[in-house]
């Protein structure tokens, strides 16, 4: 666990960041779906989910790839967008690009771009290579910004996540990367399961430009992962609030950056699937809420 870093919000500013959109991530209303090779499809429908979702009081949703096309295939994208319009759902997040480094076709880059701007989805959300093979950064950067042009002529931005057992390790690292790109619309995903399994302490990210951040992750664990760090993110994550995390530090310090929202939740957990959808999302809600407003007090 790391060390809060000491950054105050004034009181206006405070009482709007705990105002702003919250935004359920794709698997915290997915159901007994998870990131696992395979088939990660959610069992429960687009529907169920958005009405979870909007029930529990988010205004933002996520939907990964494999959601996402079925929901078209049955509503279009008049009536999905009509769905998310009907529910107060403002703020939209599409997943997950992986491979965008490579040459040559990409049928799921070429779906989510299109569906980011028919749509309008507030970013789409990148990986970095989880493969552990020699990569060449000047290549990256290249591709990156590429990405980034992409998205931008879709109306949208583009998100590159950190993950702690990938080429990109670091929210350093990550903005070494974004920053040489040199694209407006290309930025980080910053999920404080990441950051903290990396060991990044809250100063660091209170350095983070906010013109860098396209979104916010919360969430909480315990002190020490158990097996590898995959399963354990897929696995035991817990509600905010409820796990050793220093969500005060990391809070205040993307405050301290000008972040005001939308703040994601995004919970994986062997339990959190166990539980019915909307119970599990109302919990998640409520212990982001509970975090964010303890912050403003």
């Amino acid at each position: 666990m790391t060390t809060a870093v000491a950054v105050s919000a004034s009181p206006s500013s405070a009482k709007k960041a705990a105002s702003r959109n919250l935004l359920a991530t794709c698997w915290t209303t997915a159901g007994d779906a998870n990131p696992y090779p395979g088939d990660q499809r959610s069992p429960v429908g687009i529907r169920e989910r958005v009405e979870a979702a909007s029930g529990a009081g988010f205004r933002g949703l996520g939907l990964l790839h494999a959601d996402l096309m079925p929901a078209l295939d049955e509503y279009g994208v008049r009536g999905l967008r009509t769905l998310l319009d009907d529910h107060g759902i403002v703020d939209l997040e599409l997943e997950l690009l992986t491979g965008w480094w490579a040459t040559g076709p990409d049928r799921v880059r070429n779906d989510l771009l299109t569906a980011a701007e028919q749509l309008g989805a507030r970013h789409i959300k990148a990986a970095p290579d989880v493969a552990g093979g020699s990569w060449n950064r000047d290549q990256w950067i290249t591709a990156f910004a590429a990405l980034a042009a992409d998205a931008a002529n879709a109306g949208t931005r583009v998100g590159l996540e950190l993950l702690p057992w990938s080429n990109i390790r670091t929210v350093h690292e990550g903005l070494s990367l974004v920053r040489d790109a040199g694209a407006p619309a290309a930025g980080l995903i910053i999920d404080v399961w990441h950051t903290e399994r990396a060991h990044t302490p809250p100063a660091d990210l209170a350095a983070v430009p906010l013109r860098y951040i396209v979104g916010v992750e919360l969430d909480d664990a315990d002190a020490e992962p158990v097996g590898t760090l995959f399963d354990d993110t897929v696995n035991r994550r817990r509600l905010c609030g409820r796990g050793a995390f220093d969500l005060a530090g990391v809070i205040a310090a993307l405050r301290a950056t000008g972040w005001d929202g939308p703040w994601g939740a995004e919970i994986l957990s062997e339990e959190h699937r166990k539980t019915p959808v909307r119970e599990a999302v109302a919990a998640a809600f409520r212990t982001v809420e509970a975090v964010l407003k303890q912050r403003c007090q």
